[in-house]
C-alpha cells in the first residue's frame, strides 16, 4: 500500500534557540503508513540566527528547504506561503516552539486514508513546573482542551494535520487553527482529535505574557465567528464550565490557583473583546517571549 505522503510547514520569527532541535525531532520520525515528503521552513521577519540554522540544515538534508518573508506579515501569511509551496495532499503545521514526540507525524496523518478526514489535532503538554501558580496555569489549560476534545468537542491547537483543500485562509487572521476548521467542516470534511499525537508547548511565565496570549487568541474567536460564522468549542461558556468542574481539584491550594486562573481568563477575553470592538489589528502578534523558552 502506497504511504500517505505529509508536508511538513513549520512557521519561525526569531526561533535559533528551537528551531534545530525541532528540526532534528521531524528528521527522526518513526513512520510506518506515513512518508515526510518535505520539510518547509518558513522564516519571518527573523533578526537572528535562525535562517542560517535552517540553511545549514537543508545543505545537509534534500527535504528540508527554507522559505524567507523578509517582514513580518503574520502567523497567516506565512501558512499561506507555506501552503502554497507545499506539494502533498496532506499539511502537517507546526509552531517552531514545539518539541513532537517521535510519532506525531504518523499519528497526526495516518487517519487520513479516509477521504473524509479533513483535519486532525494533537495533545499538547506543557514542559512548565506544576508547582508554580504560572506552570498550574499552563497544565490547567491544556488539560481542559483535552478534556473538552475528548468529551466530543474539537479544539485545534499546536500541531495539526489537514487537507490540501483549499488554497488560502484570510490573511488577517489571528487563530490560524480556529481559521483552518470551519474551512475543512464547510467542505464536508471530518476533524479527529488524537490524543496519543504528544508534543510539548511552553506556557507563559509571567501573568502579563498569559495576558498577551489570551486576549489575542479571544479577539481572534470573535473575528473567527462574524467573518467565517463559526465559534470554536472553547467560545461556549457552559463546554468550559463542564471541563472545568470534571477536572476541578479541590484540595485548597488547587483551588484557590483554579479560581485565580478563571478570574485572569475572564480578564483576558474582556481585553480580548475590548481589542475586537476597537479593531485593534492582533495579524501580527506581539511575542509571549517567556513561551520560547522549552528547556527541554
Amino acid at each position: 500500500m502506497a504511504k500517505i505522503s505529509a508536508s511538513v510547514g513549520i512557521t519561525a520569527h526569531n526561533e535559533e534557540a528551537n528551531i534545530g532541535k525541532l528540526l532534528d525531532l521531524m528528521l527522526a520520525q518513526e513512520l510506518q503508513t506515513v512518508a515526510i515528503a518535505e520539510i518547509l521552513v518558513v522564516a519571518s521577519g527573523c533578526t537572528d540566527g535562525t535562517e542560517a540554522i535552517v540553511q545549514e540544515y537543508a545543505e545537509r538534508n534534500g527535504r528540508i528547504r527554507l522559505l524567507v518573508q523578509q517582514k513580518r506579515e503574520g502567523k497567516a501569511s506565512a501558512i499561506n506561503l507555506f501552503m502554497r509551496e507545499a506539494g502533498a495532499e496532506v499539511l502537517v503545521l507546526s509552531s517552531a516552539d514545539l518539541q513532537p514526540e517521535v510519532d506525531v507525524v504518523e499519528k497526526l496523518v495516518r487517519p487520513f486514508a479516509d477521504p473524509e478526514m479533513g483535519m486532525t489535532n494533537c495533545r499538547p503538554l506543557p514542559v512548565n513546573d506544576k508547582a508554580t501558580f504560572m506552570g498550574f496555569t499552563a497544565h490547567l489549560l491544556w488539560d481542559l482542551h483535552h478534556v473538552i476534545n475528548a468529551s466530543g468537542g474539537f479544539k485545534a491547537g499546536e500541531m495539526i494535520a489537514f487537507r490540501k483543500a483549499f488554497t488560502r485562509i484570510p490573511q488577517h487572521t489571528a487563530v490560524d487553527e480556529a481559521s483552518i476548521e470551519p474551512i475543512m467542516r464547510g467542505q464536508g470534511y471530518q476533524v479527529q482529535y488524537v490524543p496519543q499525537a504528544i508534543v510539548y508547548n511552553k506556557g507563559p511565565d509571567t501573568v502579563a505574557d498569559f495576558l498577551r496570549q489570551r486576549r489575542r487568541i479571544y479577539a481572534g474567536h470573535l473575528d473567527v465567528r462574524e467573518s467565517l460564522g463559526y465559534a470554536v468549542s472553547t467560545m461556549s461558556g457552559t463546554t468550559v464550565l463542564r471541563a472545568l468542574l470534571r477536572h476541578l481539584d479541590w484540595r485548597p491550594r488547587p483551588f484557590a490557583w483554579t479560581m485565580a486562573v478563571v478570574g485572569l481568563e475572564v480578564y483576558g477575553r474582556y481585553l480580548g473583546w475590548r481589542d475586537y470592538k476597537s479593531k485593534r489589528n492582533h495579524t501580527v502578534w506581539e511575542i509571549a517571549t517567556t513561551t520560547k523558552e522549552l528547556g527541554k
